[in-house]
């Protein structure tokens, strides 16, 4: 039998933090969004429909959010690593992939994303 691959994602989570390097970035939040793909195992959680079989995609999104809002980054490659690195911290997590937009970074552009993937290897 062919494990049950969950995906969980997160989608446009809107949050604020000081991000880049020019003297209007690092003195003023600016607005960040967040999209994140996590895939594990559901077999488990889905036979037994109990949430300690499952990842907890609260759980999640909460030290997303603390670790955006509470922190500052030069460089949107950095914030989106330390996201994926929370998105993938699990053991049962298999891929995760994180994307951050960064609204009106560049004239005449909707915004500038970063997107950065996990897979973990089985060797």
């Amino acid at each position: 039998m062919k494990p049950e691959i969950a995906v969980i994602r997160i989608k446009n989570l809107r949050l604020r933090t000081f991000i880049g390097i020019k003297d209007d970035e690092t003195q003023n939040k600016q607005d960040v969004l967040i999209n994140a793909e996590i895939h594990y195992c559901a077999m488990k959680a889905r036979n037994s429909d109990n949430m300690d079989d499952a990842l907890n995609y609260r759980t999640i999104t909460k030290k997303i959010i603390a670790l955006v809002e509470h922190n500052r980054f030069f460089l949107l490659e950095h914030l989106t690593g330390q996201v994926l690195d929370i998105a993938s911290e699990h053991d049962w997590v298999d891929f995760a992939q994180v994307e951050i937009d960064k609204p009106h970074a560049l004239r005449f552009a909707d915004s500038v994303s970063m997107q950065l993937s996990y897979h973990k290897n089985n060797d």
